[in-house]
């Protein structure tokens, strides 16, 4: 007696617990892509520095991140290094990026002034310790100026004193030097690139604690 073999069938490839599907790619490449998506949009942000303003803290082609949190949800402090647009026509035509990068010295309501060359920058009438931000060999500010951060306004300076066109500069414009607070797009807080310039940028709370005033805007 003859027994016919039953025919085999094709294995079902979907019963693979091995096999990536299309749909698994899709799911496992998707989500890490909507999660940095969503932090560059909406948590941090990275910037190239094109200029000397900010030297030494920062040099030209270092690459840093900000959180962009601030000023949406906590709000910018003294000695705070800000990314912002240009408010006024900083800038010119010399470049193809509208953003600036300084650190803030006055918030609504403060009062920065200066005396003079080899005089100490002020704040509400208090002489601020910026020794441990500013570019060694330069003065606090080169001129004398004072001025009253109007509302919803910051005053900002680069830590290269002699070589940053700042809120001191623009006193003509709009503004009158003032960024408005709402212009900023985040709190730089550390250097990511070149890996030699690896840091944190720690805000120098001490050099302000005298002053008194408002803490914080947002």
């Amino acid at each position: 007696m003859t027994v016919n073999q039953a025919p085999q069938t094709p294995s079902d490839s979907s019963a693979d617990p091995e096999r990536m599907t299309l749909r698994d790619l899709i799911v496992w490449a998707g989500i890490p892509l909507v999660i940095v998506l969503f932090l560059r949009l909406f948590i941090i942000g990275v910037y190239e520095i094109p200029s000397a303003s900010m030297a030494t803290t920062l040099q030209v082609g270092d690459r840093v991140v900000a959180s962009k949190l601030t000023p949406r949800f906590f709000e910018i402090k003294r000695g705070d290094i800000v990314i912002f647009k240009d408010p006024n026509n900083w800038l010119g035509e010399t470049t193809k990026s509208n953003l600036l990068i300084k650190r803030v010295i006055g918030l609504p309501g403060d009062t920065v002034a200066c005396a003079g060359a080899g005089q100490p920058v002020t704040v509400n009438g208090h002489a601020i310790d910026d020794s441990a931000f500013i570019r060694d060999g330069v003065n606090p500010s080169d001129y004398a100026f004072s001025v009253t951060v109007t509302a919803d306004h910051l005053f900002v300076m680069g830590d290269n004193r002699s070589n940053s066109a700042d809120s001191r500069v623009h006193q003509g414009d709009g503004d009158h030097g003032l960024v408005p607070v709402n212009d900023v797009q985040g709190v730089a807080f550390a250097i990511y690139w070149p890996i030699s310039h690896w840091s944190t940028l720690n805000r120098p709370d001490d050099a302000f604690a005298n002053v008194g005033g408002v803490e914080g805007a947002k």
